[in-house]
């Protein structure tokens, strides 16, 4: 047995230091990953993920902490990922929630994994990806991706979620933030945090006002996002969230959950093309060289893409035509 058959075999039978390697193989895109999540892959598909997000100071982290504690009550086994900023100078994850969380590190019901974000975008979100469908073979029926804030690489991750969660606090504008940056449109439960500060009511009203407005335009029998308040610091309105994933759970298995799946695999499909496109272009096709030999005063960079695309795309179309006869 080779050395990615020997890690998959390890990691279905439990062993969770090969948890944390093929995770870190996935996260390096490591060469022997591809060959780990073949062998894993008919294990995959039985964890309910849930994006976590929202701007920072919101307290996704402490949000997170008790929706641990109250799933672990259910007796469900919850994987932890937690996109980090990243040190300017080591690029490895700062704050850790390990730290946060401490509590949780010694239940063996709990697996936490640290991400760096690496100012990454598109591979963060294959990373964030790859690592859940760790997990989930692993047999955490459960598994929470907390994200560092609200931006495209944070869209991009909680894409990967079958529930998200854009947590709000009030005092901080987030209410019209929200409306802004169309977190509405990534939403699933919108869930008002720190519920006992000054104007949380204020907060739940306009959050429920756009909730109303969205709906009227959205086909009928679609969901309905809930804006649900709670207090993670004081421990109070966290089975309201459950309950709010529960039934959006409920609401995707009666209408097509594996639709819905089948096409965030799609786009998972296209990050990883893009990814090694980009690899190859720029890198074992050597056009760095070329778009700098290309560009000059009469030049642009847009006539350099064209030649570039031209000669890929027309290579590609050869060996098509080359096929068919």
């Amino acid at each position: 047995m080779d050395a990615s058959g020997e890690m998959a075999a390890r990691l279905l039978s439990g062993d969770r230091a090969a948890l944390a390697r093929v995770i870190s193989w996935a996260e390096n895109a490591d060469a022997r990953y591809p060959a780990v999540l073949s062998a894993i892959y008919p294990r995959v598909g039985h964890a309910w993920r849930i994006g976590i997000t929202g701007p920072p100071g919101a307290g996704k982290s402490t949000l997170t902490n008790e929706l641990v504690a109250t799933l672990r009550k259910r007796d469900e086994t919850v994987g932890i990922l937690a996109i980090d900023p990243s040190s300017p100078f080591s690029g490895g994850a700062l704050l850790g929630d390990r730290i946060r969380m401490e509590e949780r590190t010694a239940d063996t019901g709990v697996f936490i994994r640290s991400m760096a974000s690496r100012k990454s975008h598109g591979g963060l979100a294959r990373a964030a990806s790859d690592a859940c469908d760790v997990m989930d073979a692993f047999g955490f029926s459960s598994i929470l991706m907390e994200t560092v804030g609200v931006g495209q690489s944070e869209y991009d991750v909680v894409a990967a979620a079958d529930t998200v969660l854009v947590v709000l606090c009030p005092g901080a504008g987030d209410g019209i933030q929200a409306m802004k940056a169309g977190i509405l449109e990534v939403a699933d439960v919108l869930v008002v945090n720190k519920s006992d500060l000054p104007d949380a009511d204020r907060l739940m009203m306009d959050l429920e006002d756009a909730v109303r407005m969205r709906t009227v335009r959205q086909e009928e029998g679609g969901w309905v996002v809930p804006v649900v308040a709670c207090s993670a610091r004081d421990e109070t309105g966290i089975d309201d969230v459950i309950a709010a994933v529960d039934a959006h759970r409920s609401w995707q298995e009666a209408a097509d959950l594996a639709g819905t799946r089948r096409a965030k695999r799609v786009a998972q499909v296209r990050r990883v093309v893009g990814e090694r496109l980009e690899e190859e272009l720029w890198g074992r096709l050597g056009n760095t060289d070329r778009a700098e030999a290309l560009l000059g005063n009469s030049v642009t960079p847009y006539d350099v893409a064209e030649d570039i695309l031209t000669s890929v795309l027309g290579s590609a179309r050869d060996a098509a035509q080359a096929d068919e006869v």
